[in-house]
């Protein structure tokens, strides 16, 4: 669950919660993003590797509570085809 704006400051550390968790053998990783204010595009390709890196491990990785801004970002990208999203963690368990 990143917070704030999701820029490179934040994304070595994102990408070392989901090495660990790819350590600890998850096989589905849910990216709540609902303390997430903006997500800038060093952000965003943080997101992809991260997918790219998840997949190599063939686990699942979704992500749910997008505010507007970063709904916007994701449609104006076409990234809303490439990630499965959520509308709420809710929505996501209600799937499992």
């Amino acid at each position: 669950t990143p917070s704030g704006i999701l820029d490179s400051t934040k994304a070595e550390e994102l990408r070392t919660q989901v090495e660990n968790a790819l350590a600890d053998g998850i096989k589905t990783l849910l990216m709540d993003l609902k303390d997430t204010t903006f997500v800038d595009s060093s952000g965003l390709g943080t997101l992809v590797s991260v997918l790219k890196r998840v997949r190599s491990h063939s686990c699942e990785m979704y992500i749910c509570s997008i505010n507007p801004q970063v709904k916007m970002l994701f449609e104006l990208t076409s990234m809303d085809r490439v990630f499965t999203i959520f509308e709420n963690r809710a929505a996501f368990e209600a799937t499992r």
